[in-house]
């Protein structure tokens, strides 16, 4: 069982490697392409026949040759009609073959009409001319051919993919008139390196045009080791200040295009674009326009965020994986790819010459006979006359041989003329000279390889086009970060008791003032701008941040925090932070202990955000605090008994992370038991006024009043007056 399955998947490997999916090197087709074709030219369907129905096309392959599902082979077949697919069709089609936007919409064969193109004919002209080898099809009733006699390298000029046992193939299209002038170059000169190749071939040349921009360096390598990947990017012209795109990468879909910018406008990612739209139409195959919001955008960054997040920028793998002329699939590099097709062209020629002769020769041997009958032809109506077998008696009164007698008595009698004697001298004539030259090219290799450069430039010539994929090296695109995205404009975060957030647009808004959901209330604000990370503090000090365009919007009550984050089970939230990550602010706990830091260290793009604060068991933690730039600004701390410490910002450390140092003197064992903890702090400018709010009331202290209560740092500082022991809160204005 083992041998027979090892067997079984063994052989239906070499199927699909051989005679499915990749292609082979003399006329680049796979076997079912290489059947349609052949199929359309029993039927007569040339370039310059009518059109005919795909249906009966598909019916005669699969009904002949490849005995395999209709849907299947007519795709095979709608591919090689599609001008967007191949470089050169071999199929020109009559009906919905497909679009850019959707190559599988096409109408179905019963609806469809085709004929082979132009081009096909560089696979076919040659055929009948012994010039291929023939095989049995599938039930032995027909012959059809193993290869058809290419006159060009059609593996490079249309390309293929295909999906094998344990490989692949991706070649991709090329130039007409570069493959050729390659190959006039490795006749003439044998030893010509790859370098020298890929002046001719410069790179791939796709159907749709775009550009591609890979290094020339990467193309060679590509070329030298038959893999690698090349990219191609769209083209695009302003007009009036908006952007038109006329050219698309291979096999990128315009409406594919549009969805993915209209993705992004959706999501607000694309704040610079304010509309995109379709215009594309049978003058124009591709012009897809982006309308900029204003003349002010940068339409080169723009450019560069699409062609980095849109398929107006597409990798394309290569693997020059085919079966060569031993029947043997293998990777090869540009240069040993051109010579073995040479080798097979040079092959083909030489079959295709050794056909003539004979036919030449054959047609000579005749002739001689005729000659003979006409020198002689009283004698030869006599002898078909009187004789009973005349075949054999003219055989042998005049040497002849079965053929040439058998000509003879095949000849009508309006043939005997005089004038046809001067005929045949005549065609005898011109076969002897092309019998001659047809010696002297097969007697001489120069001759021969001479007549394969000719015959390919003429087919350039006359098929040839213009490269339609320029080749310009540029560097990768870059998208436009999300803060560049962003307008930026003033924004306040405010955060709810319960972890809700949501963000206004300006610095006006009273935050108190905002609706809250039941048993909710307002809990810290933070004003910033769109631009910059808001910063959330935890009561275990740990810190989150977040975008501040990504908020909800003030105008609903906003969403809890615990959907973007993942702080510990129980975990509240003391504050919101906002600003330039070089601002200084100030995290403390109630414990009375903390330190400066940078904003910047506080950033996170983790989910559970980063430890900041070492927190004492059983202690909270503060509201953050912005430190102004000011070396004489006073750090005001408050106790829950009422009692006042004031000392220069100055006194306390700048940290990235950690406990901090000791701000205010509190007792050890009142704050275990909690009898005594940090209420709140402050900086105040001198410019500015602490503001001590106490049951509804405020009172006011100027930057000199604090004097009052100055101190070092970890002191307990002087007691506010009677009746304002306990504070509420602390604020600072001016």
């Amino acid at each position: 069982m083992r041998t027979f399955t090892e067997k079984a998947y063994l052989d239906y490997s070499m199927y699909v490697i051989l005679d499915r999916a990749l292609p082979h090197i003399g006329d680049g087709l796979k076997p079912v392409q290489r059947r349609i074709v052949y199929a359309m030219s029993e039927l007569g369907l040339s370039a310059a026949s009518k059109h005919k129905k795909s249906a009966r096309t598909i019916g005669d392959v699969i009904g002949k040759f490849h005995p395999h599902g209709d849907s299947a082979c007519y795709e095979a077949m709608v591919l090689m009609a599609q001008g967007f697919s191949y470089r050169y069709p071999l199929v020109d089609g009559q009906g919905n073959f497909g679009s850019p936007d959707d190559p599988k919409s096409f109408a179905a064969m019963r609806y469809t009409e085709s004929r082979l193109t132009r081009y096909a004919s560089l696979l076919l002209t040659e055929l009948g001319q012994g010039t291929v080898d023939w095989a049995p099809n599938f039930d032995g009733t027909l012959e059809e051919p193993v290869l058809l006699p290419a006159r060009v390298p059609n593996l490079l000029l249309n390309g293929g993919a295909g999906i094998a046992v344990g490989m692949a193939t991706d070649i991709p299209p090329h130039n007409l008139r570069e493959v050729v002038t390659a190959c006039v170059r490795l006749l003439e000169e044998p030893e010509t390196t790859l370098d020298e190749l890929c002046m001719h071939i410069k790179g791939p040349d796709f159907p749709t045009g775009a550009e591609i921009i890979s290094p020339r360096r990467e193309i060679r390598q590509i070329y030298e080791s038959g893999n690698g990947s090349i990219r191609a990017r769209a083209v695009y012209e302003i007009e009036d200040g908006d952007i038109v795109i006329t050219q698309l990468p291979y096999q990128v879909s315009g409406s594919r295009i549009q969805e993915q910018v209209a993705a992004q406008m959706q999501a607000k990612k694309l704040p610079m674009v304010e509309d995109i739209r379709d215009e594309s139409d049978h003058e124009h195959p591709t012009r897809i326009v982006i309308v900029p919001r204003s003349n002010r955008v940068d339409i080169e960054q723009l450019m560069a965020h699409l062609f980095a997040t849109t398929d107006l920028e597409r990798s394309y793998r290569v693997n020059l994986n085919v079966i060569g002329l031993d029947g043997r699939p293998r990777v090869m590099g540009l240069k040993p790819l051109l010579e073995e097709w040479l080798v097979f062209r040079i092959d083909t020629v030489t079959r295709r010459l050794n056909w003539r002769l004979a036919k030449v020769q054959a047609r000579l041997h005749i002739l001689e006979g005729l000659l003979a009958a006409y020198l002689n032809l009283d004698e030869v109506i006599r002898i078909i006359r009187q004789e009973d077998e005349p075949k054999a008696v003219l055989m042998k009164r005049f040497s002849l041989s079965d053929l040439q007698a058998e000509a003879i008595l095949e000849t009508k009698l309006r043939h005997l003329a005089k004038l046809e004697e001067m005929k045949i001298r005549g065609e005898q004539d011109e076969l002897a000279q092309e019998r001659d030259e047809l010696d002297r090219i097969l007697k001489s290799k120069a001759r021969l390889r001479k007549l394969v450069r000719e015959e390919l430039l003429a087919d350039a010539q006359q098929f040839g086009d213009e490269r339609r994929s320029r080749i310009v090296e540029r560097a990768a695109a870059q998208a436009i970060t999300e803060t560049e995205l962003v307008v930026s404009e003033p924004v306040s975060v405010v955060l709810s008791e319960r972890g809700w957030v949501r963000t206004a647009k300006g610095h006006e808004l009273d935050p108190a003032a905002l609706s809250y959901k039941t048993g909710d209330a307002f809990r810290a604000a933070a004003r910033g701008r769109s631009t910059q990370q808001a910063v959330f503090l935890d009561s275990t000090g740990r810190a989150y941040s977040l975008p501040a365009h990504s908020l909800p919007s003030a105008r609903g009550q906003g969403e809890p925090l615990s959907g973007r984050i993942d702080p510990p089970d129980g975990a509240t939230f003391a504050g919101v932070l906002i600003g330039d990550a070089d601002d200084r602010w100030i995290v403390a706990s109630d414990a009375g202990y903390g330190f400066i830091v940078r904003l910047g260290e506080l950033h996170s793009r983790n989910r559970a955000g980063k430890a900041v604060l070492k927190v004492p068991e059983g202690s909270g933690v503060l509201e953050p605090i912005p430190v102004p730039n000011s070396d004489t600004a006073l750090l005001c701390a408050l106790s829950s008994d009422g009692r006042l410490l004031t000392f220069p910002a100055t006194q306390l450390p700048e940290l990235p992370r950690g406990k901090g140092n000791k701000i205010f003197g509190l007792a050890a064992k009142k704050v275990q038991s909690r009898e005594e903890y940090l209420a709140a702090i402050a900086v105040v400018a001198p410019q500015q006024s602490l503001i001590v709010y106490s049951s509804g009331r405020k009172m006011t202290l100027k930057f000199a009043e604090l004097d009052d209560y100055r101190g070092e740092r970890a002191q307990r500082g002087a007691v506010l007056p009677r009746g304002w022991r306990k504070v509420d809160r602390l604020a600072v204005e001016g």
